[in-house]
């Protein structure tokens, strides 16, 4: 949803103060205004503003009165000393101001001259949007050691308002539990990047995480489990990454076993809600139903329909929507959750339901036959529209998972959209008038394991779907990133994995022009900020390398820094690269088989990601010379049914297509299913070639007979990279590509003799 533009009856004086200035480019700003997000409109002028103990914060209304406080606390940090506020001018002064002109609820003016800082706005949110801007402006070290007695603000004129009514953020705490200390960290990460919706997924099977007091055993033994294959996962990976380490903090012994979990109090979540609501961020709080209540049926059995809970093929038993005692329950529940949680908002989950157990109930046939409900699809509709009716009556609204679209929705529910290959499933709910946050799990999962190509792809996805008119298209309210924690342990591999690139998507969602080479530049400058914060991002990536090369005499090693200020070390017998192993300061000559394990480092020891480079000499590979007049495109062979592996596909294909360029075949129609490519590559001269293979789930490249790539297995979208010595002329290619269910990405780049990656002409496929 866009908000209103501003009225041009902007304070006159602001308006020609703003056009004497010059206006700067976002990518020309990058040096000195490195904001993200980007503002809607920046001026910059001559000279600077000198912040000193001295300086006055105005109040001219009383309705700022919290914003004044949130800027005289984040000034405190870098003083040592709280300003004074008064509500009367003041010469040098920080004047925060009420101005009916600016209509957007979050926007705002913010004018710093030599002599003055001017702050408009309309809404307490607008306010506090300026007083994040400000923070940016602001030295990195918000903590500094020693206080300072004067910082200089340059001045400039700046105009800002979002895009996107939503602009949201989620975290699981049910698969890892997380302290309310890193909730408060995360809060605090959100504002700064003007983040507005909190998004926090309090239940699942694995735990639950929040005190409901009618029903203390949810959390008594809900909130409690052994180590499971998550877990186990995990511990495995922290042999070689501590991030990936089991939180000490939340395992217990209880009755002689360790036990891991834990749970919010209600007090305790009510003073994060209160955390979030001063700097203007809403928390939602989602209980998922009716699927993905194993923690819950653990110790209610009653509410499933046979007294069972188990794993079904994908998913667990869900609760019964045939016995007036589950609604009794979950509406006990929601109204405790309203008590907590004040939100508009309120998320039921609805995703991922295994019905089987609807299907062999009697209870249910019985119940289905007399309400006229034909189909247990139908019967998961009937359950969410009662909630959603139940969440009417308390004034609050229902936001679930696409899902929810199955078999009839009201247009009143806010559906949220995940299912990247369900593409219709934003269009239908938008044409059906619902409003929809977009959240689809390509780009915007962020457990998703980053590539080079992760943080690019949040900063290109656009939130608004093709096929929707302009009026319909004001249904999609913005979009939310998710982190789902299996596999994050740690709240220092929680923000890896959602830092940079949540920076990437608060761009995306609140300016409304976007400039990729700007933006990178800027982040660039954020890192000392998110140093100073103690946020373990993840470090950008190390360019100019491939995972497995070849070398025809030699191969040399002279990856691109990312950082000035980083320093790359690498070890040659295996073992993991630390503070003590060789550091990369100049090109590193090979000429024999080789393991190079390769790492960045900040100048605080912390590491980025390990790159494993393997190198073996290889001859030049002669082409294909017995080849009568090769014909266009490879030919692919397709095999419908489940594949964990791309080497367990065999026997005959149940269809052959030919291909002109690297996609899926449009045929390719089966919930999951396995892909043969295979052909030849027209090289068109000698040298090592470089290929760059992006599998969701898995694949294997395969040039001139040898394994170039191994990206298999499933997984989300990735890109691994290898080479091959290739001569002039027709090259083998294979490509073995697998499905899973649920979205894929196949994508095939090269490059040659180090030069950038592009796509795989279309020209080179034969067959």
């Amino acid at each position: 949803m866009r908000p209103q533009n501003y009225r041009n009856t902007i304070l006159l004086s602001a308006l020609l103060l703003f056009c004497s200035m010059p206006i700067i480019k976002a990518q020309e700003a990058a040096a000195k205004f490195s904001l993200i997000p980007y503002p809607t409109s920046l001026q910059a002028g001559k000279g600077s503003f000198i912040l000193q103990p001295t300086t006055t914060i105005v109040t001219e209304s009383a309705v700022f009165k919290q914003e004044a406080e949130q800027l005289n606390r984040l000034l405190k940090q870098y003083f040592g000393k709280p300003f004074k506020v008064s509500a009367t001018k003041k010469a040098m002064a920080i004047t925060m101001r009420y101005s009916a002109a600016i209509t957007a609820e979050e926007g705002y003016a913010l004018t710093i001259e030599p002599k003055s800082i001017i702050i408009l706005a309309k809404e307490p949110a607008g306010m506090f949007r300026a007083v994040e801007t400000i923070r940016q402006l602001l030295p990195a070290d918000e903590h500094p050691g020693k206080f300072a007695t004067k910082i200089a603000l340059p001045t400039v004129q700046i105009r800002d308002q979002p895009v996107y009514a939503w602009r949201g953020l989620h975290l699981d705490v049910s698969r890892h539990f997380f302290s309310l200390e890193y909730l408060r960290r995360f809060i605090d990460r959100m504002a700064l990047y003007k983040f507005n919706k909190f998004h926090l997924h309090l239940t699942d099977d694995q735990g639950w995480r929040i005190e409901i007091k009618k029903y203390p055993k949810l959390t008594a033994e809900g909130a409690w489990r052994e180590f499971n294959n998550q877990d186990s996962a995990c511990i495995v990976k922290s042999k070689e990454n501590p991030d990936f380490a089991i939180d000490p903090k939340h395992i217990v012994v209880k009755n002689g076993k360790k036990m891991y979990g834990g749970f919010y109090t209600q007090e305790q979540m009510k003073g994060i809600v209160a955390y979030a609501a001063a700097k203007h961020i809403d928390i939602i709080p989602e209980v998922d139903m009716p699927g993905h209540m194993m923690a819950a049926i653990n110790s209610y059995p009653f509410l499933t329909c046979n007294g069972e809970n188990k794993w079904g093929k994908l998913f667990t038993t869900p609760i019964c929507p045939c016995n007036e005692a589950t609604f009794e329950f979950a509406q006990n529940i929601f109204t405790e959750i309203m008590e907590i949680f004040p939100s508009k908002y309120i998320h039921v989950g609805g995703d991922e339901v295994d019905r089987s157990s609807w299907e062999k109930s009697d209870e249910c046939k019985a119940f289905m036959l007399k309400n006229n409900i034909r189909t247990t699809a139908e019967l998961q509709s009937y359950f969410i529209n009662r909630m959603e009716k139940f969440f009417n009556s308390k004034n609050r609204k229902l936001i679930g998972w696409d899902e929810i679209l199955e078999d009839g929705v009201s247009s009143t529910a806010m559906v949220m959209y995940w299912r990247s290959w369900v593409a219709d499933a934003p269009v239908k709910a938008a044409k059906n008038g619902n409003q929809v946050i977009m959240s689809p799990g390509n780009p915007l999962y962020f457990d998703n394991e980053p590539d080079q190509n992760s943080l690019a792809n949040v900063y290109a996805f656009s939130p608004i779907p093709t096929g929707l008119t302009a009026a319909e298209a004001k249904g999609i309210v913005g979009a939310q990133a998710n982190t789902w924690t299996e596999r994050i342990p740690t709240e220092a591999r929680a923000d890896y994995m959602i830092f940079p690139r949540m920076t990437a998507l608060a761009e995306r969602l609140w300016s409304d022009t976007h400039d990729y080479t700007s933006y990178m530049a800027r982040l660039i400058q954020h890192f000392p900020r998110l140093d100073a914060l103690k946020v373990s991002y993840r470090l950008p990536d190390i360019a100019g390398m491939a995972e497995q090369n070849v070398f025809t005499d030699y191969a040399v090693l002279n990856p691109q820094k990312p950082l000035k200020n980083i320093t790359l070390r690498y070890t040659t017998d295996g073992s993991v690269p630390n503070m003590n192993a060789i550091v990369l300061d100049k090109p590193l000559t090979i000429n024999k088989a080789s393991y190079v394990r390769l790492a960045a480092f900040t100048a605080s020891g912390r590491r980025g990601d390990i790159y494993n480079l393997h190198y073996k000499q290889q001859d030049m590979a002669a082409p294909i010379v017995n080849v009568m007049a090769a014909k266009p495109g490879l030919l692919c062979d397709y095999y419908p049914g489940s594949y964990k592996s791309s080497k367990l596909m065999a026997g005959k294909p149940e269809a052959v297509y030919t291909v002109n360029e690297v996609v899926v075949p449009a045929e390719a129609k089966a919930p999951s299913f396995g892909l043969k490519y295979h052909g030849y590559l027209d090289i068109p001269a000698d040298g090592i070639y470089s290929f760059f293979f992006t599998c969701d789930d898995g694949g294997i490249l395969t040039i001139a007979g040898n394994e170039t790539v191994n990206n298999d297995g499933w997984h989300g979208p990735f890109e691994k990279s290898g080479q091959a010595a290739l001569r002039k002329g027709l090259q083998p290619i294979a490509m073995d590509f697998v499905e899973g269910g649920g979205g894929f990405t196949l994508k095939l780049k090269y490059s040659v003799n180090g030069s950038a990656p592009v796509e795989v002409p279309s020209d080179w496929l034969k067959n």
